[in-house]
């Protein structure tokens, strides 16, 4: 058999995340720029107690749940984030497991609108008992580097007019005090 290397490095992108007050604009905006529409999904995050990073299971309808563990730093300016993405093929099993093992901090529910520009996924997020908002997530591939990214961010962020007001540290389970 062959085993990936168990120090096999993480995946790693540039993000962004702010509230929004019109997904429909906001939507309008990244197609103007040359965003494509990909998909609309509706996902459940179960966060798990970690102590380094995040984890959580992401199960959304109609397709395989994913294993994510993520770390990045807590601010509102464009921010790396180092992550796995693991697939998971059964979903209630693994939760179980990783609730005996590490507890639940709670869940985040979210119907997504996912459009893609160049390197970049574009989120139009409405999060239940939160509201709506926008994120973009510049993936470090192969053929991208940060500075590239970070130039098309703040492409995206002029764009959609988001405002220094309104961009979120934190991530949806900070918000929802989980």
């Amino acid at each position: 058999m062959n085993f990936a290397s168990p120090n096999q490095a993480p995946r790693r992108n540039i993000e962004l995340k702010a509230r929004c007050r019109d997904l429909t604009k906001a939507a309008a905006a990244a197609r103007a720029v040359g965003a494509s529409p990909t998909a609309v999904l509706n996902q459940l995050d179960t966060y798990f107690h970690c102590p380094n990073g995040r984890l959580k299971l992401r199960e959304v309808d109609g397709r395989s749940a994913e294993l994510i563990w993520y770390a990045r730093p807590d601010s509102t300016n464009f921010r790396g984030s180092d992550y796995y993405v693991v697939p998971i093929t059964q979903p209630a099993h693994a939760k179980s497991a990783l609730t005996a093992a590490l507890g639940v901090r709670g869940e985040v529910r979210k119907r997504r609108e996912l459009l893609l520009w160049h390197n970049v996924r574009i989120h139009l997020d409405r999060v239940d008992q939160l509201g709506d908002f926008v994120e973009f997530e510049a993936v470090i591939g192969p053929d991208d580097d940060e500075v590239t990214a970070h130039e098309r961010l703040a492409t995206l962020t002029a764009a959609l007019s988001i405002q220094s007001a309104d961009r979120v540290a934190v991530s949806y389970s900070d918000l929802l005090g989980l």
